[in-house]
């Protein structure tokens, strides 16, 4: 896949690239040989990564993809697949990307998957779970969890058939086939196929059309649309940012600033609206 831009290098990591230009970043899974395959190490620099996109107030936008042209993420490295979880350096066997799912949903900023090619396993949960995903031609997706002993009953089932339907999910699932670009658009589990020469250019168009948008917006909508199926920790952030936004307004400041000047407060010059 050819880059259109100029990234710059935030932090360098062993199995991930992570980028920047212009207010956007990119978080690229680069194991090529295996398929794009994530093992522990590989998700913890994610989870590094997208903590930094949070805390930075230049990044606006979140891009997650694969290396090279054949595999967006092949899911779970398989080799490295032990009793209990998939093991790291330290022997200790952890399933630590739905910590990263988690992240994905956390994170008040737009993240885009941008599928170039294979998103297979917890690959696939991984662009399901992005806000938007825009596909090359060369895309296949499938879920292969009952092929190698494994299964997603969470953001990987619940929250694919809120894309795709209850039928289609198991079908899914049950069948372990394989789907084109075209068909996942048709079943509207992807935004957008294009071919994979304007892959990334279409890509930085979407995210270039996103920053001109309302980023307080952005992040309450983003929140709003969570909060159904994340349950209370979706409503405790949904409520943390109708907190910020109320922070912000002149009402709640007299608030403050009575309780600092030892004073009582004077609400009555807010309006109660209807």
């Amino acid at each position: 896949m050819h880059s259109t831009v100029n990234w710059i290098s935030i932090k360098k990591y062993e199995d991930i690239l992570f980028l920047f230009w212009k207010g956007i970043s990119k978080i690229e899974i680069n194991r090529p040989e295996r398929h794009n395959a994530f093992r522990v190490e590989t998700v913890k620099e994610m989870i590094d990564a997208i903590d930094i996109c949070n805390e930075r107030k230049d990044i606006d936008v979140l891009i997650i993809t694969g290396s090279g042209n054949k595999s967006f993420c092949s899911g779970g490295d398989q080799k490295t697949r032990g009793e209990g979880g998939y093991l790291g350096k330290d022997g200790i066997p952890r399933l630590n990307i739905l910590d990263f799912y988690k992240k994905i949903r956390e994170i008040p900023k737009p993240v885009i998957a941008m599928v170039n090619g294979f998103a297979i396993g917890g690959g696939h949960v991984l662009h399901v779970v992005c806000d938007l995903t825009i596909a090359s031609d060369n895309a296949i997706f499938s879920q292969v969890g009952p092929k190698v002993g494994s299964f997603d009953g969470g953001f990987g089932s619940s929250y694919l058939a809120r894309h795709i339907g209850q039928k289609r999910t198991r079908e899914m699932w049950f069948l372990c086939k394989k789907y084109s670009a075209e068909e996942a658009f048709k079943m509207g589990l992807i935004n957008k196929v294009v071919p994979l020469g304007d892959l990334e250019k279409i890509t930085i168009e979407w995210c270039q059309t996103i920053q001109k948008r309302s980023p307080m917006s952005l992040r309450m909508i983003k929140r709003c649309l969570n909060a159904e199926l994340d349950g209370q920790h979706g409503l405790m952030q949904l409520a943390g940012d109708a907190t910020l936004m109320f922070y912000l307004t002149e009402e709640s400041k007299e608030g403050k600033n009575a309780f600092l000047e030892k004073r009582n407060p004077n609400f009555k010059k807010f309006p109660r609206f209807l």
